[in-house]
């Protein structure tokens, strides 16, 4: 079993932001883990568990969960504990941002349970991270990294964002030095995307942000693919690379569609063909839990085809692929010959230049 815990609050929103979150200055901590335990209990009683399931990672995402008060975190782990098995070896990631880090905050992250850390670094460019609407600056970042080595975590993982507008002026390959410098034990790469309803997107309606070309999204991805192959890196998802070893657990969870339980407003969980998701707003997953009623926005369970589809388009953001006679020869032939997928043995698997096609490579099955 895999626990995801969404902490929905956040210090402001960045510019290009559609998650689930709520704008606190104040995090109501007491509140928001007494109602994710409770949400919480009532998943001690689904049949998954009938097969002695113990839990082998735990995500808090977000939202920032570094603003959430460590012993929260703390009283969280330890409740899951209590009431489950937790794998002796487990892993449990924490999503913080350099601007929460000291070493308080990481010693407290580390007495709570929590061995992996994801930080939102983004970009080394304050010019850019202030377009972001980041609250932090490229040496807070540096700053932040170090603290958390000091403090004994040995697995961090670090975001980037590609594809950025032209007139920023961003050097891509300038922010890739700088973090590959810092030498996390995995890295996030991901590309821009205008989503409706957020700043951004009222930018690019109003004619203030042109979005990058195709042909710079492509160019940075390929490179940045190339920069992490010479680092010794695997790159073994679309949007992941990491050191021999230091695949994220909880994601690849995902990918090899294992259960998994959300907890917290807009969570998304599944068994097998079952999927459903929370509440997405937190003032109204708060109500529903304190009313005694399920946070439930919507379910849905997957026919046979959807779930071919799913396995499909999972096994083809990864690095493992997928057998190659699950891909019609027609579309396979075409795949190999224009350079989007190498075949070895029985696995077919998509290349860099594949995966920037996924989303348009996947309706054709």
């Amino acid at each position: 079993m895999h626990l995801y815990v969404h902490v929905p609050f956040c210090a402001r929103r960045c510019s290009y932001c559609d998650f689930a979150i709520a704008v606190r200055p104040v995090v109501p901590s007491a509140r928001y883990t007494a109602l994710v335990l409770e949400e919480w209990r009532t998943w001690l009683s689904h049949p998954a568990w009938e097969s002695s399931l113990s839990v082998e990672t735990i995500y808090f995402g977000g939202g920032t969960p570094s603003r959430l008060d460590p012993t929260a975190v703390a009283r969280i782990v330890e409740q899951v504990a209590r009431d489950r098995a937790i794998a002796g070896d487990a892993e449990i990631t924490l999503e913080a941002n350099p601007d929460d880090v000291t070493a308080a905050s990481a010693a407290a992250w580390r007495a709570a349970g929590v061995n992996r850390i994801s930080l939102g670094v983004q970009s080394f460019d304050d010019s850019v991270l202030a377009w972001m609407h980041r609250a932090h600056g490229a040496v807070q970042a540096g700053q932040a990294v170090e603290i958390l080595r000091g403090a004994g975590f040995e697995n961090l993982s670090l975001d980037l964002i590609f594809g950025l507008p032209a007139a920023l002026r961003r050097d891509w390959d300038a922010d890739m030095a700088r973090v590959l410098a810092h030498a996390p034990e995995h890295l996030s790469l991901y590309g821009l995307t205008i989503e409706p309803g957020t700043p951004l997107a009222r930018w690019a309606a109003r004619g203030e942000v042109r979005p990058v070309d195709e042909s710079r999204y492509a160019a940075e991805f390929l490179d940045a693919h190339a920069a992490l192959e010479a680092a010794g890196y695997a790159h073994y998802e679309v949007s992941n690379a990491a050191l021999p070893g230091r695949c994220a657990r909880h994601n690849s969870a995902y990918w090899h569609r294992a259960p998994f339980i959300g907890i917290g407003p807009g969570a998304h969980s599944g068994f097998g063909r079952e999927r459903r998701w929370n509440l997405r707003e937190w003032a109204a997953y708060a109500r529903a839990i304190e009313a005694g009623e399920p946070p439930v926005a919507g379910s849905e369970r997957l026919d046979d085809a959807a779930v071919r589809l799913e396995g499909a388009y999972l096994g083809l953001r990864t690095s493992e692929g997928l057998p190659a006679a699950a891909i019609p020869r027609a579309l396979r032939s075409r795949w190999l010959a224009d350079g989007w997928a190498t075949e070895s043995g029985t696995r077919l698997r998509l290349t860099p230049e594949g995966w920037l096609r996924l989303d348009s490579l996947v309706p054709a099955l």
